[in-house]
């Protein structure tokens, strides 16, 4: 029997004839965080920054840590996670998307290589990760921030992000998916400032999503669904867990459901608005 090698590969490392992953992260001005989000991406056979011209550190960093950097024009976020599986092909079987707020764990980078290496062509070409989310320095496991399922592991040249979904990015719904069950650690709002500026920009981009669908908003929409939102975070998604922490989120996730349909109602009073200057 042959002897057990006296330094084992950490857990995560490449072994040799090993199928290639390329770890992916999307930046822009993220200087803050790209040098910890790559140290935990040692394992990844090759770390990828794909760059929306950036005009902080975050490249001399990146390159400083020894990562590829790619810049490319941001267009949307489905956009860019396509661009960047191109950018992949050749170099990589799978690649494995990370935002920079986002630390990989050992445990994970195990499971994912374990996942990969068994994988055959009957195996999903996608795999989504569970995140712990941390709010305002608070793991949060209520109020629907957990598990936070994210498709993040690609086959190579299988499948793409659904380019219509610009923000809220996903694949096509027929995709047969598979589940990890390690977490991915998210640093996700620091401070509500934060968390207000982020919000408002999704609500306006929602707003704008159902305008052009011709959703107009009814007056109960401004009651009645911020508080089913409410119910919903706080009951139904157990928010209630995390105490007045998630009573707090509950609160505000439904008070920008009702921001989305005021903002709904202004695009129509502004679309009506033109409509009527451009008939006199």
């Amino acid at each position: 029997m042959d002897a057990a090698p006296d330094n084992p590969p950490p857990r995560g490392a490449r072994r040799s004839n090993s199928v290639r992953i390329s770890a992916v992260v999307l930046t822009l001005n993220e200087q803050r965080h790209i040098g910890d989000c790559l140290a935990s991406l040692a394992w990844a056979d090759d770390r990828l920054v794909f760059d929306s011209f950036s005009s902080d550190a975050t490249v001399r960093i990146a390159n400083d840590s020894g990562a590829r950097v790619v810049q490319n024009k941001f267009e949307n976020y489905a956009q860019q996670r396509n661009a960047a599986l191109a950018a992949s092909a050749g170099r990589a079987d799978w690649v494995f998307f990370v935002d920079a707020d986002e630390r990989c764990t050992p445990e994970l980078a195990h499971e994912i290589r374990t996942v990969v290496e068994e994988a055959s062509r009957a195996q999903p070409d996608v795999y989504s990760v569970p995140r712990h989310n941390y709010l305002f320095g608070k793991l949060t496991l209520g109020a629907g921030w957990y598990p936070d399922y994210q498709a993040r592991l690609f086959r190579v040249g299988k499948v793409s992000f659904d380019p219509t979904r610009e923000v809220h990015e996903g694949i096509p719904a027929s995709t047969q998916t598979g589940y990890l069950h390690n977490v991915l650690i998210h640093y996700n709002y620091d401070s509500l400032v934060q968390f207000h500026a982020k919000q408002r920009r999704y609500a306006q981009y929602d707003a704008g999503i159902l305008f052009k669908q011709g959703v107009r908003p009814k007056p109960r929409n401004f009651v009645l669904q911020p508080l089913r939102e409410f119910r919903r975070r706080f009951f139904t998604l157990k928010g209630y867990r995390d105490g007045l922490h998630g009573l707090r989120l509950s609160i505000l996730t439904a008070y920008y459901n009702f921001d989305m349909y005021r903002r709904l109602a202004r695009l129509w009073h502004s679309s009506a608005s033109t409509s009527g200057s451009a008939s006199t």
